[in-house]
């Protein structure tokens, strides 16, 4: 499918740059690339996740990394106690489980309302078995 559009950006909104920054070099425990004021990028495999200062309104859900350790990601969101604390189908969201859809994964938060979860890259679901 050529025609297809491929994503290689994502921005996230943040109201201090700052706070974003240091919360997101820590638990992507990678520095980055800042690009001019109030931006920094992340490279997340293709695609970029991009952080920008603006008026903050949390994006609706959540988005989706692939991690090759899940246990060492939960580990710095642990130091960061971001996690979220409501369940998903039964199971606490802010603990490692193995999701009704055979994902393993858990959920957290930055500290401007924006959701994040972390899956075992062995256990991905993407509609296709």
């Amino acid at each position: 499918m050529a025609d297809t559009p491929s994503i290689f950006r994502v921005f996230v909104p943040v109201t201090d740059s700052k706070k974003a920054d240091a919360f997101y070099q820590q638990l992507f425990d990678t520095e980055g690339r800042l690009i001019h004021g109030g931006r920094r990028y992340f490279d997340c495999g293709p695609v970029i996740f991009a952080v920008i200062e603006n008026n903050g309104t949390p994006i609706g859900d959540h988005i989706y990394f692939a991690v090759a350790n899940l246990e060492a990601v939960f580990a710095r969101a642990k130091e960061l106690d971001c996690f979220e604390k409501d369940d998903v189908h039964g199971s606490p969201s802010g603990e490692i489980n193995v999701r009704p859809w055979g994902e393993r994964s858990f959920y957290c938060r930055d500290p401007f309302g924006n959701g994040l979860c972390f899956v075992d890259e062995k256990t991905l679901f993407t509609g296709v078995r």
